[in-house]
């Protein structure tokens, strides 16, 4: 039996970066699991301009000053340290549009590479402090999974998909979505947040038992 999970989710999240370790070391501790993984878009800044923007300048407007940006950003220092993840904020440049970006996981999963186009994105985003708003660097990145770089390229010179990933972003709003991520197990629980591994091993025994139950 496999159970959809389905993960609401933005390359540019920290909480998104952290709840997927969490869920990786989980999922590593019961590789009987039975989910099957798909990733849908969510942007956490849909208006951003389409080359984005300075991030000096992004961290204001949005916290109002440094200090803000710094009380905001502490605890996801914290949480990264503790999952034993690296956020390399002082190198960040630019904060992109991630619209290109979720049009390239999307392309992935038609190739069965959804996880691994979201991991190199946020290993490019957060660690190397690439601009992945950037076509030349999604192309690197698409290479670097096994993908076409040269098709990828060609497509994000063009507008395909962009309107599919900004209907099924509108949806996930519609539907209440409103932060992420945002896991919903079985199309019938939300589990929002960065949740511990904990957790998630308590939701894999609890779908088991389950499983278990009604094949007794």
């Amino acid at each position: 039996m496999t159970v959809k999970l389905d993960i609401l989710s933005d390359p540019i999240c920290p909480w998104c970066y952290i709840g997927k370790a969490h869920l990786d070391k989980a999922l590593a501790q019961m590789p009987s699991h039975p989910f099957v993984i798909e990733w849908h878009p969510f942007q956490l800044n849909p208006d951003m301009p389409a080359k984005g923007m300075d991030r000096r300048e992004y961290l204001e407007t949005k916290f109002g000053g440094q200090n803000g940006a710094v009380k905001a950003y502490a605890p996801v220092v914290e949480h990264a340290q503790q999952a034993g993840l690296t956020i390399n904020f002082e190198a960040m440049k630019r904060t992109p549009n991630t619209l290109d970006a979720h049009r390239l996981i999307h392309w992935a999963g038609i190739e069965d590479k959804q996880t691994q186009a979201v991991d190199a994105l946020f290993q490019a985003y957060f660690v190397d402090a690439r601009d992945i708003g950037d076509s030349e660097v999604l192309g690197d990145i698409a290479d670097s999974i096994g993908m076409d770089a040269a098709v990828v390229q060609k497509l994000l010179s063009t507008d395909n998909d962009t309107g599919d990933i900004k209907a099924r972003d509108a949806h996930s709003r519609e539907m209440g979505v409103s932060s992420v991520p945002t896991f919903i197990v079985d199309n019938k629980h939300a589990v929002p947040g960065a949740q511990p591994p904990e957790l998630w091993l308590k939701v894999i025994a609890e779908i088991m038992d389950q499983v278990e139950t009604s094949n007794s």
